[in-house]
């Protein structure tokens, strides 16, 4: 027996996954992300399935956290845009050739021929201007949170506004009393936990977004050295 013979030959499936494997670190990114929203659109559905929203999808909470959800829908929609922006940019930049007019590539032509103090200079701007974009969902994920409260704070004022302390002597009277004082309790918590629930999920979504932004600012200015060392 040769030594050639215990080389095992390569099969298409061998020789495909690097291949495979390289699609899809170039696009890991914009995977994960796609993977968080699945898996909470999934939970979110199996929620309603269940019934456990039914409560939120009537009178005054549904109004409320119609909003709430509108602005998560708006907050998503521009992480998303972001997500798959700083994903293509990084890919661009870890092949060698960022796109012409993007952040990177103004970047890598500011540091041309510059001295080691300039190119610090430089950095610092480029962290700010890939960064700064990203500012806007988080904004709008802490935009989430005080929704929510102000649900909570419309919630206690209808339970309240039942409330009569002189009428409590009087058995017919109370009946209404703790029937609004249990509507307005539920636009409280149900407000509450939607804000609150939508702005952690916006929130792990935009931390992927900041990781992203944080490997395409290394890979920019580690591209740039390596011209500039060259």
């Amino acid at each position: 027996m040769n030594d050639a013979s215990l080389v095992a030959p390569l099969t298409p499936q061998a020789t495909a996954a690097p291949g495979l494997a390289g699609r899809l670190r170039r696009y890991l990114l914009v995977l994960r992300f796609a993977l968080l929203n699945v898996v909470a659109f999934g939970l979110l559905a199996a929620t309603w399935a269940q019934g456990w929203l039914d409560g939120a999808a009537s009178g005054e909470t549904l109004w409320l956290s119609g909003v709430i959800g509108a602005v998560f829908l708006y907050g998503l929609a521009l992480c998303t845009l972001q997500v798959v922006a700083v994903n293509r940019a990084l890919d661009h930049v870890r092949g060698g050739h960022p796109r012409p007019g993007s952040t990177s590539a103004e970047y890598l032509h500011a540091i041309h021929g510059r001295p080691a103090d300039a190119r610090v200079v430089q950095a610092g701007l480029l962290r700010l201007r890939i960064v700064h974009p990203t500012a806007v969902v988080r904004h709008v994920a802490s935009a989430l949170v005080f929704l929510g409260l102000v649900g909570t704070v419309i919630g206690f004022i209808v339970a309240l506004s039942g409330v009569d302390p002189a009428l409590t002597g009087n058995v017919d009277k109370v009946a209404p009393m703790v029937s609004t004082l249990i509507h307005g309790m539920s636009i409280a918590l149900y407000t509450t936990l939607f804000g609150a629930v939508l702005h952690v999920w916006l929130m792990v979504g935009y931390r992927m977004l900041a990781t992203g932004c944080v490997q395409l600012y290394d890979a920019t200015v580690a591209l740039g050295e390596e011209r500039v060392g060259g």
